[in-house]
């Protein structure tokens, strides 16, 4: 179950590849993010040590009254993924043009995980086309629908 996503990476972004990880949490932030709360607007994923963080999500706190002194929400939050991924996600970090990004988080059976991606930024062309295409294919089904006898 979807549990937030990167409503603007379709448009923003093209993926080349894409891996499940799960996320270091403490308790409140589960719970906020059970609840719906939560943004990865300008969220993204950095490889350093031989490690993964994600940084930029921001998780509020569950309660506010009840945060402990000095929560972060904005903090970099451990990434844990295989040996062999993080090695993919460190060369990918390291050429020019690509970038690592989370495209959802999401609860599998008692876990909370994210998706993330190895994305090419979208030239303009490239977000007009995908427009186009889409006005397109909307237009073709609408014409579809009308032309089905009842």
């Amino acid at each position: 179950m979807t549990l937030i996503e990167n409503k603007k990476f379709s448009l923003k972004y093209a993926p080349v590849e894409s891996f499940a990880a799960g996320i270091e949490l403490s308790g409140q932030e589960v719970k906020a993010l059970r609840n719906r709360l939560g943004s990865l607007e300008g969220a993204r994923v950095v490889v350093r040590g031989g490690e993964a963080f994600l940084t930029g999500m921001t998780i509020p706190p569950y309660q506010a009254a009840n945060a402990r002194k000095g929560y972060d929400p904005e903090r970099a939050r451990r990434l844990l993924l295989t040996k062999k991924e993080l090695a993919e996600l460190a060369a990918a970090e390291s050429k020019k043009g690509l970038t690592i990004i989370p495209i959802e988080v999401y609860t599998a059976r008692n876990l909370v995980k994210a998706r993330v991606a190895i994305v090419r930024g979208k030239g303009k062309a490239d977000r007009r086309e995908d427009l186009k295409r889409r006005t397109a294919e909307r237009e073709a089904e609408r014409v579809l629908k009308t032309a089905r006898p009842a």
